[in-house]
């Protein structure tokens, strides 16, 4: 048998409820997801995932509420109404150039 260390955390009781579900879905123990994070964090030489702030825009309409969309719709349609109107070709320069992408690959 392996040499093996406990681990020992405090998380939030739903937090840990909800991800239990999931991992059980999967079939994966919790420790089994942690022996993986720490896999993870070795391979990668830092933790495996990017760590920032959220956006302060939805980075989907499925994230938005329906207030939310409605909200963002109405701009849309009030843009028009002012004149401001945009091509395709415009509007992915803009997203490209907002989301750090290079188009030109």
């Amino acid at each position: 048998m392996a040499n093996t260390s406990a681990v020992y955390a405090r998380i939030d009781t739903n937090l840990k409820e909800n991800a239990e579900g999931i991992l059980s879905q999967l079939g994966i123990t919790p420790s089994s997801a942690i022996q993986m994070l720490y896999s993870q964090i070795v391979l990668n030489k830092g933790i495996p995932f990017e760590l920032r702030l959220p956006s302060s825009k939805p980075l989907a309409v499925g994230a938005m509420t329906k207030e939310q969309l409605d909200a963002e719709l109405q701009k849309g349609v009030d843009s028009i109404k002012e004149g401001n109107v945009f091509s395709a070709d415009q509007v992915d320069a803009v997203l490209a150039k907002e989301n750090h992408i290079n188009r030109d690959k």
